[in-house]
C-alpha cells in the first residue's frame, strides 16, 4: 500500500492474528532471541540496505533484522525528501534512514542517545561517502539541535513501552520519548515542515497516536508493510499551523 490513507487509527483496528501467526511470531521473536541477537550484540556485521552498505556494531540495531529500519530507508524518496532539504534523522541507530535521507536532502543530521550508534553511523557515513552531507550527534531527543528547524524530521522510535534494559535497548523500549517527542516537534520544524515516522502493531502505536493528538498534528499514513506477525506504517505529521496555511 503506497497511497496515502487519511485514518491512522486504523492502526487500531486491524484484525488479531490469528493463532497460526502467532505462533509463527513467536518462534520468529525466539529464534532471534536465541541464535540471532547474541551473533549482533557481539559481531560486527556487514549488511546492505537497498543499494547501500552497511556495517553495524555491536549494540546497535540491525535495520533489517528489526525490519522497521530498513522499511523506512526503502520509503525515502524525492516525493518525501526534496532537493534542498535540511533533515533531521531522530534515532538514527546505524544511520540508514540519514543515509537514504542524504540522497536526496542538503544536509541531515542525526542524533541517536547510544555512543555506539552515534559511531555506527558515522563509520556508515564514511563508506557511503555523505561523511559532507551527514552529520552526526550524540545526545537525547532534540537536546543537540536545540534552537534548529528542518524541512523534514525523521523517527523511528522505541515501539514498547517500559525500562529500557540498557542502551541498546533504548531502540525498542522507553518510558517516555512519545510525550516528549510529540511536545517538542513543532518548535523543530520550518514553517512548511513535516515530520515522517515508522509505527508498528507491535507496538504501542496507541500510546504516540494519542501523543500527537493531544499536539494537534494533522497525521496520514503514507504507506504500510505486512510482514507475518506485524504490520509497519509510514506515518506524516503536519502541525496544525501548516495546515491552515495550506488550506488558505
Amino acid at each position: 500500500m503506497n497511497a496515502e490513507i487519511q485514518a491512522p487509527e486504523v492502526l487500531l483496528k486491524f484484525r488479531r492474528y490469528g493463532a497460526t501467526r502467532r505462533a509463527i511470531g513467536k518462534i520468529i521473536h525466539w529464534h532471534y532471541r536465541l541464535f540471532e541477537e547474541r551473533r549482533h550484540d557481539n559481531s560486527v556485521v556487514l549488511e546492505r540496505a537497498g543499494d547501500f552498505p552497511l556495517v553495524v556494531l555491536p549494540g546497535v540495531l540491525n535495520p533489517r533484522l528489526a525490519r522497521s529500519g530498513e522499511f523506512f530507508a526503502s520509503q525515502l524518496n524525492a516525493g518525501l525528501i526534496t532537493p534542498g532539504t535540511e533533515v533531521l534523522d531522530m534515532g538514527t541507530g546505524s544511520g540508514v534512514c540519514a543515509i537514504a535521507a542524504a540522497r536526496l536532502a542538503r544536509r541531515v543530521v542525526a542524533i541517536d542517545i547510544n555512543h555506539a550508534a552515534v559511531r555506527c553511523a558515522r563509520i556508515n557515513a564514511l563508506i557511503n561517502s555523505l561523511e559532507d552531507t551527514i552529520e552526526v550527534e550524540q545526545g537525547d531527543l532534540f537536546g543537540p539541535v536545540t534552537g534548529r528547524r528542518f524541512d523534514v524530521v525523521l523517527f523511528n522510535p522505541p515501539f514498547l513501552h517500559g525500562v529500557p534494559r540498557n542502551d541498546a535497548d533504548r531502540a525498542w523500549r522507553s518510558t517516555d520519548v512519545a510525550e516528549r517527542f510529540a511536545a517538542g516537534l513543532a518548535e523543530h520544524l520550518t514553517p512548511a515542515g513535516c515530520a515522517l515516522i515508522v509505527l508498528s502493531t507491535y507496538g504501542n502505536a496507541d500510546r504516540f497516536l494519542e501523543q500527537l493528538r493531544r499536539w494537534r498534528f494533522d497525521l496520514t499514513i503514507v504507506s504500510m508493510r505486512a510482514f507475518v506477525n506485524e504490520r509497519l506504517f509510514l506515518v506524516k505529521l503536519t502541525p496544525p499551523d501548516v495546515r491552515g496555511r495550506q488550506n488558505d
